[in-house]
């Protein structure tokens, strides 16, 4: 298993930045496929980025593209979601997951992926 931390959300008006960051660790912390998901409150978790093992391979959902960025320190083990040109529809609570069985492109379903943290919110106000 894949123990994740999130840290870096907050509130921040629109237009702003924040960076989020994913520590791993644990037997299986290298490696893996790791996604950030967000869930705003009445709604159901959503995909927002992913990004293969070795960091080459990344997938954004639509509504961030061009906006967010996702990578990875593989000597640090942890993996960056860099967001910009925030706005209030992206209010929410974000997590970082781990999907050991990788594959390419990596998968946006939350339903592949195994280990999750506990969420960073991040406020987004207009």
């Amino acid at each position: 298993h894949v123990r994740l931390v999130e840290s870096g959300g907050g509130s921040v008006q629109a237009g702003g930045s924040l960076r989020l960051s994913c520590a791993a660790s644990g037997d299986d912390s290298t490696g893996f496929c790791a996604g950030w998901f967000r869930q705003a409150p009445g709604q159901e978790r959503e995909a927002v980025a992913s990004i293969s093992g070795s960091g080459i391979h990344v997938r954004y959902v639509d509504s961030v593209k061009g906006r967010f960025t996702i990578s990875r320190d593989i000597d640090k083990s942890t993996i960056y979601l860099q967001m910009n040109n925030l706005k209030s529809g992206d209010t929410a609570m974000y997590y970082c997951a781990a999907h050991t069985m990788c594959q390419v492109p990596p998968s946006l379903s939350p339903f592949d992926y195994r280990d999750w943290g506990q969420g960073t919110q991040v406020t987004v106000s207009s």
